[in-house]
């Protein structure tokens, strides 16, 4: 196998680049700067030991606690729960919340071999007991996965009658046309539909 072609390969292997962007990548460092791609390859050979999962909720961050545990200013009595660290970077994007998060690692999935004892459900339950939360909302993605692990939130949460146990709503995005969506996104809108 050629130089060549073990970067196209390597490339490969990451999320979303099949072979053709692999390729396209693979030249594109070739004909570039040599001093970038030394940074870029101590970048990535240093990551693991640069960023790391927070020990309160997870989430990946250079310090610990994160800056976020660490901000006195959140509303410590809302944990939004989400099923991986860059789900906290798309909702702190929005604006819209200013509680805390816990990172469960996935979501169930039994075809995949994900069954609960692979979560952070242990350390999730231990935060509720030691903490003051009223508001624990389930920001799973709304598949099978992400619909079966807000069932068993819910489900463990049951002796925890004074927490409000909300989750996101899904359905039609704003802008959007009616005969564009589908059948299921169409059904969870007619579901979860509000008084107007």
């Amino acid at each position: 196998m050629t130089a060549l072609e073990q970067l196209v390969q390597t490339l490969s292997r990451l999320p979303g680049i099949g072979p053709k962007s692999a390729s396209r990548i693979a030249y594109h460092l070739i004909k570039t700067d040599p001093a970038y791609n030394r940074v870029l390859g101590d970048t990535i050979a240093t990551i693991q030991e640069r960023i790391f999962p927070c020990s309160i909720c997870g989430s990946f961050t250079e310090v610990d606690p994160c800056p976020i545990c660490s901000d006195a200013s959140r509303d410590r009595a809302l944990l939004c729960i989400v099923e991986q660290p860059q789900d906290i970077v798309t909702l702190q994007s929005s604006g819209a919340y200013n509680g805390l998060y816990h990172v469960l690692g996935g979501a169930i999935s039994p075809l995949d071999g994900v069954g609960p004892e692979h979560l952070s459900f242990t350390k999730m339950l231990k935060r509720i007991e030691k903490g003051a939360f009223t508001e624990l909302i389930i920001a799973t993605n709304p598949t099978e996965e992400g619909d079966t692990t807000a069932l068993y939130i819910r489900h463990i949460l049951k002796g925890h009658p004074e927490l409000s146990i909300t989750r996101l709503a899904s359905g039609l995005p704003i802008g959007g046309d009616l005969e564009y969506a589908d059948r299921i996104t169409l059904a969870r809108s007619l579901r979860g539909r509000v008084v107007f």
